[in-house]
């Protein structure tokens, strides 16, 4: 089913008008820089960082082992377990807000070129 959906595509995207066509690459990907907007925001007003790190452990876990003659014994196994910790980070608040000055610049320059290219694109195919 899914191989079927992937060989329609093409179709689907043939169907586009060419204003269709000529927008859709226009739109930037800009759910990244969103993202690390919202996030260096959030870190000035917390006045701290949050980073991820991982931890490591080993614990003793149920398993089952097959033996040489084919029974199958039930015992505790030692297995790493590797957890997601949110730890809070020191950070340069000074830095952090140039940083967010740069990028709440770039992201009104990628939305004014976004403008501009779907101004352009109605202009060139007005229906």
């Amino acid at each position: 089913m899914r191989l079927f959906a992937i060989a329609l595509l093409p179709l689907v995207a043939a169907c586009a008008t060419p204003r269709e066509a000529c927008l859709r690459p226009v739109n930037p990907p800009s759910r990244t820089l969103d993202r690390l907007v919202l996030e260096t925001r959030a870190n000035i007003n917390r006045g701290f960082a949050m980073e991820t790190r991982q931890e490591v452990r080993e614990v003793m876990k149920p398993c089952e082992i097959q033996q040489p003659d084919g029974t199958v014994i039930r015992t505790m196994c030692e297995r790493v377990d590797v957890v997601d910790k949110q730890v809070p980070v020191a950070i340069d608040l000074n830095a952090e807000k140039a940083k967010l000055a740069s990028l709440e610049q770039r992201q009104l320059q990628m939305q004014a070129s976004a403008r501009a290219a779907i101004e352009q694109c109605i202009a060139n195919n007005p229906q």
